[in-house]
């Protein structure tokens, strides 16, 4: 009989493992709240459309890393690879057009059909942030002050480094573009099979390539700063300018690109060289012609998207469980209230185990494996008088005390 295993590219979340994912999402939420930002969740299938439009029939996402089904009437759903098209379209769909700028930060699993490695799942965990209807450089200032900020409260931030670049408004884009495919026209030759792809597509791409031979062929590319307009330029000085003010240090990375043309002016990732290969710890950029392109109104946006994984992996202070009470009842007269004692202490805010079965002895012996700080010990005879033993399982030491006095000397112990 074969053994059960799960799917490839996916992992159970245990209890330990668990806290620390918990840890990332409910500091980021607390950090996100106190800059505004409000929690949203959208489904995690959308129409498969939703993704073709904001991500490109020919992005290597659609090509061959998106999880779609056909439903029985006709239509096409997609698993989420990313989260930024489905708060796009729940501002479309909700007509939340009339109540610009909006701060949303959300959390949740993706999906990615894609090669399984450290940090990095098919199906897989995100947090992140987007503001939209904000045009102005001051948004991608605080929207990276964000991050940073959460990364700080995890306790990782001194492991990682800022990089910033510029994409440019649509006109520099445009002539930038220009310019890389008749360079890459003429090293045609040397750029690997999907470099070659993605030169009349998406030729920006080429730019992050991980390939050797594309590389030696980016190093002498066109720089992006030559092709920026007066416009372009302003804004980024802006953005660095409120970086610089705020002590929020960076590194410039004039190949740190993204590859669709909805995606302006700001590009900006926290790397870390701790986890690998896959250096990106949290990455973002401006995209104000998102919206356009998905068929709702013009409308600037900005955010930023972080594997839980990958910061769980480099988060070292996570809080430990709460060390439980155990309730162990001697006899069967005492279970009854044992079982009473128990859901008071709940109530007054402990964890509290209640063993099912089992001796005093298999019982106790259970209290120190889940590392209980106390056990309460129950008989008859005590309970008669209105006694319980409370023994102290750090220190050993064990006293009977009258039971209306066991929650304010409980109280000592924690």
């Amino acid at each position: 009989m074969s053994t059960l295993q799960p799917v490839r590219g996916t992992h159970d979340l245990l209890p330990e493992e668990m806290r620390r994912h918990r840890a990332v999402i409910e500091r980021a939420r607390g950090v996100a709240e106190r800059y505004g930002f409000e929690e949203i969740a959208t489904p995690v299938f959308e129409f498969t459309d939703v993704f073709k439009r904001t991500l490109g029939d020919t992005s290597d996402i659609v090509t061959k890393e998106m999880y779609s089904f056909s439903l029985k009437e006709g239509e096409e759903i997609t698993l989420r690879p990313e989260n930024t098209a489905g708060v796009a379209r729940a501002l479309i769909s909700n007509g939340l057009h009339q109540s610009l700028p909006l701060k949303y930060f959300y959390a949740g699993p993706m999906f990615r059909h894609e090669r399984p490695q450290k940090g990095r799942q098919r199906q897989f965990h995100q947090i992140g942030v987007e503001l939209l209807g904000a045009p102005q450089p001051q948004a991608d200032i605080e929207v990276i002050a964000l991050g940073r900020h959460i990364l700080e409260e995890l306790g990782i931030l001194q492991d990682t480094v800022l990089e910033l670049n510029t994409l440019g408004d649509p006109e520099s884009r445009t002539a930038y573009r220009a310019a890389l495919v008749e360079y890459f026209q003429q090293h045609e030759s040397h750029l690997s099979e999907d470099s070659r792809a993605r030169l009349t597509r998406n030729p920006l791409r080429i730019l992050d390539s991980k390939d050797e031979g594309d590389r030696r062929v980016v190093a002498d590319a066109p720089a992006f700063e030559d092709y920026l307009n007066e416009t372009s330029r302003n804004f980024f000085a802006e953005v660095r300018r409120g970086l610089d003010e705020l002590g929020i240090p960076y590194q410039l990375n004039s190949r740190l690109v993204r590859g669709l043309d909805y995606y302006t002016h700001t590009a900006f990732e926290f790397t870390s060289d701790r986890l690998g290969a896959q250096s990106a710890v949290l990455a973002g950029g401006r995209y104000d012609g998102l919206i356009e392109t998905m068929g709702g109104p013009a409308t600037p946006g900005i955010g930023w998207a972080a594997g839980i994984e990958r910061l769980a992996m480099l988060v070292q202070d996570v809080t430990p469980a709460a060390r439980p009470v155990a309730v162990i009842p001697v006899g069967e007269a005492a279970a009854v209230q044992a079982l009473k004692l128990t859901q008071e202490l709940r109530h007054r805010g402990y964890v509290v185990e209640l063993g099912y079965s089992g001796n005093l002895k298999k019982r106790m012996k259970r209290a120190n494996q889940m590392q209980a700080r106390a056990a309460i010990m129950m008989g008859e005879d005590e309970l008669k008088a209105g006694q319980v033993t409370l023994r102290d399982l750090d220190s050993g030491e064990q006293e009977s005390l009258a039971l209306e006095s066991l929650p304010a000397r409980l109280e000592t112990l924690y």
